[in-house]
Parts: C-alpha cells; sequence; structure tokens
C-alpha cells in the first residue's frame, strides 16, 4: 500500500468522523437512541418495514423501548443539519463532480383479484369430494 493511498484513507475517516460528530451535534433529546437508528437505517441490506427490523440489525444495540423513545421523542436539528450537509465537500472524478442517485421504483405487492364466490365454492366443494374419494378407497388397517 503506498504512502499516499493511507493518507487518502486516512482523510476520508477523518472526513467521515467529522460529519458524524457534525450530525450528532443535530440531535438534541434521546440523540444516543437516534443516531444508532440512523446507523441501523444506513447499514440495512435492504428496504425495512418497521422500525423492529431496524432493532434486529448489530448496529442498533438498544432494544425496542429506546428505538420508540427516539422516534417519538427524538429531536433533530433540520436547519443545523442541511448547513452541514451544504458544505460537505462534493466528490469528484477527474474534476468532474459526481452525484449517484436511486431511481429505483419501490417495490409493491402484486395484488392478485379475487375470484368469484360461486368459484370459490365450487373449487372447495371439488377438493372436499376428492378427499372424500380418497378416503373411501384407502383400506383401513387395524390397530395402525
Amino acid at each position: 500500500m503506498s504512502v499516499l493511498q493511507q493518507v487518502s484513507e486516512r482523510d476520508a475517516f477523518a472526513e467521515l468522523s467529522r460529519f458524524r460528530t457534525a450530525f450528532y451535534g443535530c440531535l438534541s433529546a434521546r440523540a444516543d437512541a437516534f443516531f444508532e437508528l440512523t446507523d441501523a437505517l444506513l447499514c440495512a441490506d435492504g428496504p425495512t418495514r418497521t422500525p423492529v427490523e431496524l432493532s434486529l440489525l448489530a448496529e442498533h444495540q438498544r432494544g425496542y423501548s429506546p428505538l420508540y423513545g427516539a422516534l417519538n421523542h427524538g429531536r433533530l436539528d433540520v436547519d443545523r443539519l442541511r448547513d452541514l450537509l451544504v458544505s460537505m465537500p462534493l466528490s469528484r472524478f477527474d474534476g468532474r463532480v459526481v452525484l449517484t442517485v436511486d431511481v429505483s421504483p419501490w417495490l409493491r405487492a402484486v395484488r392478485t383479484r379475487r375470484p368469484p364466490r360461486a368459484t370459490r365454492v365450487r373449487r372447495a366443494l371439488a377438493s372436499y369430494s376428492a378427499r372424500s374419494a380418497i378416503r373411501a378407497r384407502s383400506t383401513l388397517v387395524p390397530g395402525g
């Protein structure tokens, strides 16, 4: 590993550490729990449907109670966070600004239309009569 690469990695780590400290400063009430919740959200493998899923991740080291306490009573200074994000340097590649955007649509569950009641009744009766026919043909073994 070259010395320049070590220096750039150290600078990136220092920049991330400064950002995390400044972000923590944007949180007022329940700051520790809110900060861990943010870590869990950013480190999740994919989308989460409930806060409980976030509490199961390794980054969230608290229980359910602090999680909901942070969501219900936690405070975030939005103006301070906006100023922090604006002050961050933009990433560049060959002198050009690099921006990434997630344009994937939110996945929605496919909802199929329920068949009419008459069809459901016919299917249920067919299933019942098929089971009855199987039972009638089966041989009973004493003591089995």
